[in-house]
């Protein structure tokens, strides 16, 4: 009779040991849970390069805003005091090329050249701020010191003769107007910057803008948005 392969009994786990099994892998679980959870709070802070980015974005864009508001004075004083010279020049510099319908007088002449100098002067200064606010500034800036070099013109060429002071009254003439231009650019960018600030539209326009070839202010409300 043939013999039959003796087979290994199976080992059944006993009650006790299966809940131990259970315990010890719920226990790992809530120890990976409660090591997890802070570590991964402490990972989604940002580190020291990110917050000094962030203080650095935020320091640039309050001393942006500054700048605009101090700007945009700045050019609503300088424009005021332009309207007057540009008043002036429109009667003895007529933009037709024609004669002008009188010679201004010394004393006018001098004024005009005091005032352009405080203009050069108070434009003069340079603080770096963003692109957009440097843009303007040197706009406004470059439109003063056209605006200058026009007044010399016109000074130079007044008191000689007739046909020697064409060609310097011609050249106050375009210098004017491209100072006029030039001043329209740099007031519309100024006014966008504003706007961009949160100020509203701000005009710092010049009257004779649009008789010179320059761009005039909306008609949007000072202010608004």
């Amino acid at each position: 009779m043939s013999s039959k392969t003796a087979r290994s009994p199976r080992v059944v786990a006993k009650p006790a040991a299966r809940s131990a099994g259970r315990t010890r892998y719920l226990l790992t679980v809530l120890v990976a849970v409660a090591i997890a959870g802070p570590l991964g709070y402490f990972l989604a802070l940002p580190d020291a390069s990110q917050v000094a980015i962030a203080d650095m974005r935020a320091a640039e864009t309050k001393r942006d805003v500054q700048q605009i508001g101090e700007l945009t004075s700045t050019a609503r004083t300088t424009a005021g005091e332009l309207n007057g010279v540009l008043a002036g020049l429109a009667e003895v510099l007529p933009r037709d090329g024609k004669p002008g319908t009188r010679t201004a007088e010394q004393a006018e002449v001098d004024g005009w050249k005091r005032v352009l100098r405080q203009a050069v002067d108070r434009h003069a200064d340079t603080p770096s701020g963003t692109t957009a606010t440097n843009v303007a500034r040197a706009g406004l800036r470059g439109a003063v010191d056209a605006m200058a070099i026009a007044v010399d013109a016109y000074a130079a060429g007044r008191g000689l003769p007739e046909d020697l002071r064409k060609p310097f009254l011609d050249l106050a003439a375009r210098q004017r107007s491209a100072a006029v231009a030039t001043w329209s650019v740099a007031a519309t960018q100024l006014d966008q910057i504003n706007v961009d600030a949160g100020n509203g539209h701000q005009h710092a326009y010049l009257t004779s803008t649009p008789e010179d070839g320059g761009m005039s202010a909306d008609t949007v409300p000072e202010g608004s948005h």
